[in-house]
């Protein structure tokens, strides 16, 4: 019988999970608050040491150091389940001969930065204290640009501009609904305004339009479609002024399919396209590019719950075929590409950045 292989920190949870003493341990942790691994599977391809930063301090390095000095030592939890047989090895088919060939496990992603892409460009960037807000704000700023960090939250957005001395911050507590305070983010952001990342929102609470609340949809449509608007309406005459200037919208997939949400949020991630493309038709040949991200599974602070058992039904059954979740960095690259001078050929277009989701 081998011996299995020694577990560490920068082995998959996936790995983990199927290993015959990781996995009992993994279980048992998940189990003592009252979960179970399917939580886990959105991440699954990554190293477990990156659940430090993922969960917010709720699982700290220390925790990581223990689990792997407990797989060292064989410390398998009394009444523990075994780790479960590994699936077979997923195969594809050979277009020519019919054979098969393994799918080898590709490796992570890793944030390449592009040094001075923004150098000279001030960019508002709403959302910013947390989730695809704070990865977008945080790239354009690694990459020189000046940033306008937004959040309703003051003690995120210390925390972010804490993490990135030297470069060019200015945050401000402001609700995206607010009139007024659209005016103030303007007025930071001066009589340049490079670009716009419309990246604040909210999700709903899963409900089919038979059961859907007036307050629900209200909530939903205030933030996600009348603040994205009142942003874009107010930096466009700046970006006029010009002659140049990029507004990328944050959409979703639920604006491509009825299945990855409730009924509000879904119609307003619609209406956010339609912001997005009308837009993008207007004022395209007084140059400006007018964009939005289809986010897929992502890792943010966004939570979502399901007051609706129907809801909760069709939707997790939707996301069967869900791809593995992305991290937020992943996100901000997508966006700071339309955001950049990378974009200058493509307006009033909604990019798919969901891993292949909106392909299946």
């Amino acid at each position: 019988m081998s011996t299995p292989k020694t577990l560490t920190g920068d082995d998959s949870i996936k790995t983990w999970l199927e290993h015959p003493v990781g996995g009992p341990i993994i279980r048992d942790l998940l189990a003592q608050s009252g979960q179970d691994p399917d939580v886990l599977r959105p991440v699954q391809r990554l190293a477990i040491k990156r659940l430090v930063k993922l969960s917010k301090g709720q699982f700290s390095q220390e925790m990581v150091d223990q689990l792997v000095a407990r797989a060292a030592a064989g410390e398998v939890p009394v009444g523990a389940a075994d780790a479960p047989a590994a699936a077979p090895e997923p195969t594809t088919e050979s277009a020519d001969a019919g054979d098969t060939v393994p799918v080898v496990e590709r490796p992570e992603w890793v944030e390449r930065l592009d040094q001075g892409r923004f150098a000279g460009k001030t960019v508002i960037v709403t959302g910013a204290g947390s989730g695809i807000g704070r990865a977008t704000a945080s790239r354009v700023a690694r990459e020189g640009g000046r940033v306008i960090a937004v959040d309703v939250s003051q003690e995120r957005l210390d925390d972010f501009a804490s993490e990135h001395d030297g470069a060019e911050i200015l945050t401000l507590v402001a609700d995206i609904t607010d009139d007024a305070k659209v005016a103030e983010i303007v007025a930071a952001a001066g009589d340049r305004i490079d670009g716009l990342a419309n990246i604040a929102g909210i999700m709903d609470d899963m409900t089919p339009i038979g059961e859907l609340t007036d307050a629900v949809w209200k909530r939903v449509f205030s933030v996600n479609v009348d603040g994205t608007m009142k942003l874009m309406r107010a930096v466009v005459p700046v970006m006029l002024a010009r002659g140049t200037g990029s507004i990328v919208n944050t959409a979703s997939e639920a604006a491509l399919r009825g299945s990855a949400a409730g009924v509000a949020y879904t119609a307003s991630k619609h209406a956010v396209v339609g912001l997005t493309k009308s837009t993008a038709f207007m004022y395209g040949p007084s140059g400006l590019r007018v964009n939005a991200v289809a986010p897929g599974a992502t890792i943010t602070n966004i939570e979502a719950t399901f007051a609706s058992p129907l809801g909760a039904q069709r939707v997790r059954q939707a996301m069967a075929i869900l791809p593995d979740a992305a991290e937020a960095e992943a996100l901000a690259a997508s966006i700071t590409f339309l955001l950049s001078d990378d974009g200058v050929n493509i307006n009033g277009v909604v990019l798919a950045s969901d891993g292949g989701w909106s392909a299946a």
